[in-house]
């Protein structure tokens, strides 16, 4: 069953943030904090971005509902939203690495994803 998205109301005048400013956002935080010092290969990307979905796996097989974050020492969030935002975190750090323009990808594929018939593919879980 779908559940309402809950939302952060944004103080008055401020938009929200476009795909590629958070593309540049993310990229530029890695930087900052020395993720990039040494290149890596995209397979590791990947496998980074890997790990964030198995976290949220294990905190789901553990007993952990998909809407329920917990802070830990007070501040840092844990729970499967946060390994759902550390997957598009690192997602948008790779789009910065290599100059992908993920606002527009984005866009294109869910406007060919609506052309998509009812449970293409066929594949089972």
């Amino acid at each position: 069953m779908t559940q309402p998205i809950k939302t952060v109301q944004l103080p008055e005048g401020v938009a929200p943030a476009r795909i590629n400013d958070l593309v540049n956002a993310a990229h530029q935080n890695a930087i900052s904090k020395g993720w990039w010092d040494e290149d890596r290969s995209f397979g590791e990307i990947i496998a980074l971005i890997h790990s964030e979905a198995s976290e949220a796996l294990e905190d789901f097989r553990v007993g952990k509902q998909p809407d329920e974050v917990w802070y830990e020492n007070g501040d840092k969030p844990c729970g499967i939203p946060s390994e759902l935002a550390d997957i598009v975190i690192r997602v948008l750090d790779a789009a910065g690495r290599y100059g992908i323009d993920l606002e527009s990808i984005i866009a294109e594929k869910m406007a060919y994803n609506a052309t998509r018939p009812v449970r293409h593919g066929g594949k089972v879980l």
